[in-house]
């Protein structure tokens, strides 16, 4: 770990210290790291923007009105096509007309937001948010009893 000086205005120490305080860091140096991550997430995601491939996981949130016509079907048919990036969907009944989802995906960058755009652009369909966060696929050959075996490791 690296230390580093910083010099700032007091606006912006004002800033970072009202940060720390409403998201409960310990220091500013915790406050920091994490601003920095993000940044760096940002632009990990601003590369495959451009072209780049990317893996990633991510939660698609929406909520729909269920009596539009054939919309649950049509999201219904939309997840099974795209069965190989569905980790899990959770539905929750809001009221007698709009239901929310949340839906765990996980696979290319570019199909994740594909899904999510034809997701969210559907006639119905009132709100919807997707959150991506890139990640590496790692296969590893460890035990956990059974003796040695390969298998896949997301790390974000």
């Amino acid at each position: 770990m690296q230390r580093i000086t910083l010099s700032i205005d007091d606006d912006l120490a004002q800033v970072l210290d009202r940060h720390m305080t409403d998201h409960r860091y310990d220091s500013r140096s915790e406050a920091l790291r994490d601003i920095l991550r993000a940044v760096a997430v940002r632009q990990k995601l601003e590369d495959e923007a451009r072209g780049a491939d990317g893996f990633c996981i991510a939660t698609l949130s929406y909520v729909y009105d269920h009596e539009t016509r054939d919309l649950g079907r049509r999201l219904t048919q939309a997840q099974h096509a795209h069965h190989d990036l569905q980790v899990s969907t959770l539905h929750v009944h809001l009221d007698h007309d709009a239901c929310l989802e949340v839906s765990v995906l996980r696979g290319p960058t570019r199909e994740v937001r594909s899904l999510a755009d034809q997701t969210m652009s559907q006639r119905g369909v009132r709100h919807g948010q997707l959150h991506v966060i890139p990640a590496e696929r790692q296969t590893r050959r460890h035990r956990h009893g059974t003796g040695p075996h390969d298998h896949e490791h997301i790390h974000a």
